[in-house]
C-alpha cells in the first residue's frame, strides 16, 4: 500500500479502517458489562489503531506531495470528498482510545495530554470538513443525488462532543471545565442540526428514487454513527457536567441526556433492524466486497458506546446488555471486513471505493 505508484490513488475512505479498529478499543474499555479478556482486547485494538493511523497519515502526506493532482481531484469529487470526514474521526477515535486505554499502560498525564492534542486536531479538522460540506451542499445537490455518505463530513463534531466529555475532568476546575463542556454542547448541536438536514435530504431521495445501488448499500449504516455518537455525547456530557457546573444545571443536563437517550435509542433499535434487513437482502442479491464494508464497523461501535453510556447514566440494565451485544457483533463484523481487506491488499485486487 505504501509504494509510490499505488499511493497515487489513495482515497480518504481508508481512514475508515482506523475508525472501525479504534472504536473497538473505545467500546470495549467503556463496556458496562464485565467480559473476560476485555482489557487485552481493548489494548490490542488501540495499538493496532495507532499503528494504522500512523501509516495512513504518512501515506497521505506522500499522496498529497507526490500526486497532488490526484489528491486535489479526490478532494473536489462529489463522490469522494465526503469521505474526508473519516480523517478527523480516525484521529478523534485514536485520541479517545488513548485516554481510555493508553492511560492504563503509559503515564496518565502523558496519555491525557496526547488525547487532548489529538482531540484538538480532530476537532479542528472536523469543523473544516463540516464547513466545506456546508459550502458545497447546494452545488453537490445539483450535481448528484444525496447519499448517506454525505453525513461523513458533518459527523466529526459529534464525535468531538462525545470524546471531549472524557477530558472535562482533566482540566483545571472553574472556567476551563465550563468552557470545554460548553464547547462540546455547541459541537453536539452543530452536528445534530447539520445531520438532520442531510438525513432529511437522503430520506426524500430514497422515498423518490429507492435505495442506493447494491454495492453502495453498506453506506446505509453511516447514519447510525451519528445516532450512536449523539446518545453517547448527551449522556457522557451530562455525567461530566457534575464536575464542571452547579448542581441544578448539572441535573438538568443529566436529565436531558437520559431523555435524549431514550428517544434516540428507540430510533437506533428500529434503524438497526431496518438496515440489518436491507443488508441481508443485499448479500442475497450478490453484494460483493468494497471498502464501503467498513461502514459495518464504526456505526455499530458508536451505537455500542451510546447504549453503554445511556445504561450507565441511568443505571439501566437493558441498554447495558444491548451495548455488549452490539460490541460482539462489531468484533465479528471487523474480523470479516479486515480479512477481506487484507486479502485484497495482499493480492493487489482491492476494488475501487463505492
Amino acid at each position: 500500500m505504501l509504494t509510490a505508484p499505488r499511493l497515487a490513488h489513495l482515497t480518504p475512505n481508508w481512514f475508515a479502517v482506523v475508525m472501525g479498529t479504534g472504536i473497538i478499543a473505545v467500546a470495549t474499555s467503556s463496556l458496562p458489562v464485565n467480559l473476560p479478556g476485555r482489557r487485552g482486547i481493548a489494548l490490542t485494538f488501540w495499538i493496532l489503531a495507532v499503528a494504522l493511523l500512523a501509516v495512513l497519515v504518512a501515506a497521505f502526506a506522500v499522496h498529497w506531495i507526490r500526486h497532488t493532482e490526484h489528491a486535489r481531484g479526490y478532494a473536489r469529487s462529489v463522490t469522494m470528498f465526503p469521505f474526508y470526514g473519516a480523517l478527523p474521526m480516525a484521529v478523534l477515535t485514536v485520541g479517545a482510545g488513548t485516554a481510555a486505554v493508553g492511560s492504563t499502560v503509559i503515564a496518565p498525564s502523558l496519555a491525557f495530554g496526547i488525547a487532548g492534542a489529538l482531540w484538538a486536531i480532530g476537532t479542528a479538522a472536523g469543523l473544516l470538513t463540516a464547513a466545506v460540506m456546508g459550502m458545497r451542499l447546494r452545488a453537490v445537490a445539483d450535481r448528484g443525488n444525496p447519499t448517506p455518505a454525505w453525513l461523513m463530513p458533518v459527523v466529526p463534531p459529534m464525535v468531538s462532543a462525545a470524546t471531549g466529555a472524557a477530558l472535562v475532568n482533566h482540566l483545571p476546575e472553574g472556567w476551563p471545565r465550563v468552557a470545554m463542556l460548553t464547547g462540546c454542547y455547541a459541537l453536539f448541536t452543530l452536528a445534530l442540526v447539520f445531520a438532520l438536514f442531510i438525513v432529511a435530504m437522503v430520506t426524500r431521495e430514497i422515498s423518490e428514487s429507492g435505495l442506493p445501488p447494491l454495492q453502495a448499500l453498506p453506506t446505509m449504516w453511516i447514519p447510525l454513527g451519528i445516532v450512536g455518537q449523539s446518545v453517547a455525547a448527551a449522556n457522557l456530557l451530562g455525567t461530566a457536567a457534575q464536575h464542571a457546573v452547579g448542581g441544578g444545571v448539572a441535573h438538568t443536563l443529566h436529565v436531558f441526556g437520559l431523555g435524549y437517550g431514550l428517544f434516540m435509542g428507540t430510533i437506533m433499535i428500529v434503524a438497526l433492524t431496518a438496515v440489518g434487513v436491507v443488508t441481508v437482502r443485499a448479500f442475497r442479491s450478490g453484494l460483493t466486497f468494497t471498502m464501503s464494508w467498513w461502514s459495518f464497523t464504526f456505526p455499530v461501535g458508536a451505537c455500542a458506546v451510546g447504549m453503554g453510556a445511556f445504561g450507565v447514566a441511568g443505571d439501566f440494565e437493558i441498554p447495558r446488555l444491548l451495548s455488549a451485544g452490539l460490541l460482539c457483533a462489531l468484533v465479528v463484523a471487523w474480523c470479516v471486513v479486515a480479512v477481506h481487506t487484507a486479502r485484497r491488499v495482499r493480492t493487489r485486487a482491492l476494488p475501487a471505493p463505492a
